[in-house]
């Protein structure tokens, strides 16, 4: 499938093809994050049980782990808008073939690490290298209609799925054999990326396009600002930081959680996020497409956030372990195209040579979040981690997430309220 740049001022510059005359589209991004996902996904079941072997209980073991998510996501806040604003400057392809090189480091450099420092500062180095997310972001954009871009994100977040489908099951199954396993197979995939994304990934984004590189704007508190002031989704930022900030403490609290209130192993934990992927992959691959058919844009995001909030309280809530695969499925359905649908509005508010800069702000808030995450996540687990397996209150975190969603709902309600013929208009 090849797919005409829109965006282009000129015919001149659409789809570039400095690959041996491959154009830019869908397939080629789609199976670049399909593999950056399967490598990420591999290592989620047993990155807790790693910095676990390094510590002595239980409440240890969460403080540790917080630690290191809070140092990727700390690292990450300050490299995502630098790497993002240099991908409008130098092209998306040389900064994704930037963020495989970091992933296959501190995959396999986490597998090696004897010591809890180790751990920390192979996670820095980490999320200052990787903004592969905001980048593959910014190349759908590059090539993608405005009015196409929800569903294409959609797309995106398909693949993201897929990838979470499979990579926590093998992550699982390889980590029952040896912890350290995951990581070397993730920092293999990892390179296997940066081999595709060097001999065939075309670049998206034409050097007529391309916008001069500022540190004004790249910084990370310069460019929160600057996505603040987006013709009118300032108030949607927000909501993205705040529903971003409940989805990282739960992404920090899984499997902690899932281990301390139904005693889950690596296996579990894996089958629980293969679960949430193949839901994921259904509702953004198949569903999201036929919603936007029949419901306007603010109508699917806010009763997207406002299932999201009932997901958050049925996890906190579940009393049996087979209980979170329901609530798995029922949320992913109810709410899981909000996402795609916000992200949209705010691709479609920036200009086409600041895409990168954009989605490398979406980043930075997200890594933000994840800063924040884990030390809140952590904290909340650290207060109930002493309590029997089943009592709800080792739901704490969880509770506080849907309290965060419903606070999004509220900003997003108010922010599309004041914007009838926008909300009322078809996707």
């Amino acid at each position: 499938m090849t797919v005409t740049d829109v965006n282009s001022p000129n015919p001149g510059d659409s789809a570039p093809a400095p690959a041996g005359g491959r154009q830019a589209a869908m397939p080629f991004i789609m199976i670049t994050v399909l593999i950056d996902m399967v490598a990420i996904g591999l290592i989620i079941p047993v990155l807790p049980l790693i910095v676990g072997t390094f510590t002595r209980s239980a409440a240890e073991q969460t403080f540790w782990f917080g630690a290191v998510s809070f140092a990727f996501g700390f690292a990450n806040f300050f490299g995502s808008p630098v790497l993002g604003a240099m991908s409008d400057r130098f092209g998306r392809r040389p900064i994704l073939l930037i963020g495989f090189s970091g992933l296959a480091v501190s995959f396999i450099g986490t597998g090696l690490a004897t010591a809890l420092w180790m751990l920390i500062v192979v996670r820095l180095f980490s999320g200052v290298m990787q903004a592969n997310v905001a980048v593959a972001n910014a190349y759908v954009a590059d090539i993608t209609a405005p009015a196409d871009r929800a569903r294409r994100f959609g797309l995106l977040g398909a693949m993201f799925g897929l990838g979470f489908t499979l990579g926590p099951v093998m992550g699982g199954l390889l980590g029952s054999i040896d912890l350290h396993l995951p990581f070397f197979v993730a920092g293999g995939l990892a390179v296997l990326n940066w081999t595709y994304g060097y001999f065939v990934l075309p670049e998206s984004l034409p050097p007529s396009r391309r916008k001069a590189f500022e540190w004004r704007r790249a910084n990370p508190f310069g460019a929160l600002l600057g996505l603040s002031r987006l013709d009118g989704v300032g108030p949607l930022v927000a909501v993205i930081g705040l529903a971003s900030l409940a989805q990282f403490v739960l992404h920090s609290s899984w499997v902690l959680y899932t281990t301390f209130k139904f005693g889950w192993g690596p296996a579990q934990n894996g089958w629980s996020l293969f679960t949430v992927g193949l839901m994921a992959v259904f509702v953004q691959g198949f569903l999201l497409k036929h919603l936007l058919k029949r419901f306007s844009p603010p109508k699917l995001a806010i009763s997207g956030l406002m299932a999201s909030s009932l997901t958050y309280l049925g996890f906190g809530m579940a009393s049996e372990g087979w209980m979170m695969f329901i609530v798995i499925v029922v949320g992913t359905i109810l709410g899981g195209g909000a996402s795609a649908v916000i992200q949209s509005q705010v691709s479609n508010a920036a200009d086409p040579s600041s895409q990168g800069q954009t989605m490398g702000s979406v980043s930075a808030l997200n890594s933000l979040m994840a800063v924040m995450a884990p030390v809140i996540g952590a904290t909340l687990l650290g207060l109930v981690s002493h309590r029997p397996k089943g009592d709800w209150l080792i739901g704490l975190p969880f509770y506080l997430c849907a309290v965060l969603q419903i606070i999004g709902t509220v900003i997003a309600y108010r922010h599309f309220r004041r914007q009838r013929p926008f909300a009322s208009a078809p996707a």
